[in-house]
C-alpha cells in the first residue's frame, strides 16, 4: 500500500528514513533500521573519517540492506569523509550544511543516490539543479539545526517547486503523520526523534529518557543570534544558552559555549549540562521499543488511518 518511487529509489521496503543525527546515528541503529525495511543512516557530523569508515564496516557487517551516510559539509573532515564514503561505494547519501555539489560527479561515479537536506523552496530548486536525486524537505517542527518554516508549509511548496521525489521529515513519529506527508505530496518521510527512543539507538538511556518523558512544549530554540538554530529539550544548558543570548554574546563566543555539548548528552549522559537535541513531536513518544516494532506500528497505523479516510468518504 505505501510503496513509492522512493522505496524503487533506494531498494527498500516501506518509505521511511532515519534521520542522520550526530553522535547518535551509528551502525547498530542503522541496520536495524534497514533490518526492519526502512533506510538507516550513519551520521559523521564532524566525527573524523576513520570513525565513519568503522561505521560503514560495521553497517557491512550487521545488514545486507540498503543503508546510507549523512555528510555534514560544513565538517572539518568532509573531504576524507567524501573519500572513505566513495571507497566503500556506499549507496545513499544524505547532506546537510551545505551543497553537495563539488562532490556530486564522484558520487554518482559510484552509483550513490544523493538526497540533501533542504529548508526553503530555493534550496530544493538548487539542489534539483545540481542533480540530486530527492530532498528532504525538513520542517522547523525537527530536532537539531532548523530553517523557519513548517513542515506543513514546507513540503507542498516544495514538492511543487521540483520534479524529484521529496520526502517529508519534521514532527513525524507515527502512522498518522506518516499519512499526512504523504498527502502533501511527500513520497516518503523521514524520522529521527521516534528513532532516539529505540532499543537498538545506543546513546545514554538518559537521553532517552528526557525524550521520553518530554511534554509538547518542552523543546526550546537556541542559537538563533549564531545563525544556526538549534532545537534542544529545556535544560540547565538551555537556560544558560538563552540567558547569554539575551545579555548579547557574541556568535563566537556562543559557539564556543555549546562546543561538545551534544556528545556530553547523547554519550555521557549528561542531559543537564549537555545538548539533548529532540524535535517537537517529543511529546507524542511514551516509550522506548525496538525498531522493528516501531515500523511496524508506523505502517499499521497507517493502514487504518487510510481505512478510516476511505471510509468517511465512501470510498
Amino acid at each position: 500500500m505505501f510503496r513509492t518511487e522512493i522505496c524503487d529509489l533506494l531498494g527498500i521496503e516501506y518509505p521511511i528514513i532515519q534521520g542522520g543525527m550526530a553522535w547518535v546515528s551509528d551502525a547498530v541503529l542503522a541496520a536495524a533500521v534497514s533490518e526492519a525495511g526502512g533506510l538507516g543512516i550513519i551520521a559523521a557530523g564532524n566525527a573524523p573519517a576513520d570513525w565513519v569508515e568503522n561505521e560503514i564496516i560495521k553497517a557491512k557487517e550487521l545488514t545486507e540492506k540498503p543503508f546510507g551516510v549523512n555528510i555534514m559539509l560544513l565538517s572539518p573532515y568532509v573531504d576524507d569523509v567524501v573519500d572513505v564514503v566513495v571507497r566503500h561505494e556506499v549507496k545513499v547519501i544524505t547532506t546537510g550544511a551545505g551543497s553537495p555539489g563539488k562532490y556530486m560527479d564522484r558520487f554518482k561515479s559510484i552509483g550513490a543516490k544523493v538526497i540533501p537536506v533542504v529548508a526553503s523552496v530555493a534550496l530544493a530548486k538548487r539542489m534539483e539543479d545540481t542533480g540530486a536525486d530527492a530532498v528532504i524537505a525538513e520542517g522547523m517542527e525537527s530536532g537539531g539545526h532548523i530553517g523557519e518554516l513548517t513542515t506543513m508549509a514546507l513540503v507542498p511548496q516544495v514538492v511543487d517547486a521540483v520534479k524529484i521525489p521529496v520526502i517529508a521529515a519534521g514532527g513525524i513519529a507515527d502512522g498518522r503523520g506518516f499519512v499526512a506527508a504523504l498527502a502533501l505530496g511527500a513520497k516518503g518521510v523521514q524520522m529521527g526523534t521516534r528513532f532516539v527512543a529505540s532499543v537498538e539507538c545506543t546513546i545514554s538511556e538518559a537521553y532517552k529518557e528526557v525524550v521520553v518523558k518530554a511534554k509538547d512544549r518542552d523543546t526550546v530554540i537556541t542559537g538563533r543570534a549564531t545563525g544556526h538554530p538549534v532545537r534542544i529539550i529545556k535544560n540547565k544548558l538551555a537556560r544558560e544558552f538563552l540567558k547569554l543570548e539575551g545579555n548579547g554574546a557574541t556568535p563566537e563566543e556562543l559557539e564556543k559555549f555549546g562546543e561538545g555539548r551534544l556528545r556530553l548528552a547523547a554519550r555521557e549522559g549528561d542531559v543537564k549540562n549537555g545538548s539533548v537535541m529532540a524535535g517537537q513531536i517529543s511529546g507524542l513518544i511514551s516509550d522506548i521499543k525496538p525498531v522493528n516494532e516501531i515500523i511496524k506500528e508506523i505502517v499499521d497505523e497507517a493502514k487504518n488511518v487510510v481505512a478510516n479516510i476511505n471510509e468517511l468518504l465512501g470510498a
